[in-house]
């Protein structure tokens, strides 16, 4: 079902919309959050965490746990990603095509992620979209509140010269629907990894895809 629109930008999440990086992300961070006392299963992990920056993953796993994690833990964990990351990345299936359609079409697109931009510019280079989007990147890091918050959201669309409602976000979380919720933006929830729960991407008011060249038949695109 088309909307009823053309949006005048799209903002496209990073992590599980355009690199297929959260298996890997959050396998290792259940393997590390275990070795410091906080035991959670691969499915537990991405369902608490999956959306967030490293800095709320902290804040949550200190509270469980009753005792600091230090102050270099999330500068580790990025590390220790990163190498896992290095043994191999792919892009979401269609999310290349879709940007090199949006470009072509001269319809505004950009990213806007929990990730660092060091974290972005990583596995977007590692998975050849880098040069699509190197322009138009924006972090968590340069607002004071992330996501469920809208600010990162607002940000980039600001810094983009446009109006929130007339925005789309394309989402694969929780937190990344709700913000866009917040921020007076409607959503398109990707759920073409199997453990992405659909219907509470539906719930949260997304317009749920389950294969990114569907994003097209979403769009009303002159």
């Amino acid at each position: 079902m088309a909307f009823s629109f053309s949006p005048s930008l799209i903002i496209f999440d990073c992590d599980g919309v355009l690199v297929d990086t959260e298996e890997v992300s959050n396998r290792l961070l259940a393997r590390v959050l275990a070795e410091d006392g906080f035991h959670a299963s691969y499915e537990e992990t991405r369902r608490l965490f999956v959306g967030k920056t490293m800095e709320a993953v902290m804040a949550h796993v200190e509270t469980a746990i009753g005792r600091p994690l230090g102050e270099h833990w999330p500068a580790y964990i990025r590390e220790e990603t990163f190498k896992a990351f290095a043994e191999g990345l792919e892009p979401v299936r269609g999310a290349a095509d879709v940007l090199r359609y949006l470009r072509e079409k001269s319809v505004p697109y950009c990213v806007a992620s929990s990730g660092k931009f060091e974290k972005m510019r990583f596995t977007l280079g590692a998975t050849g979209l880098l040069p699509l989007v190197d322009e138009v990147l924006f972090s968590a890091e340069e607002v004071r509140h992330g996501k469920p918050a809208p600010d990162l959201f607002l940000h980039a669309a600001a810094r983009m010269g446009h109006t929130p409602e007339n925005c789309l976000v394309i989402e694969d979380s929780l937190p990344g629907v709700q913000a866009a919720v917040a921020a007076g933006m409607p959503a398109i929830g990707y759920a073409g990894d199997p453990m992405t729960d659909a219907s509470a991407l539906k719930r949260e008011g997304a317009h749920v895809i389950w294969d990114m060249s569907a994003l097209l038949d979403s769009l009303t695109v002159d």
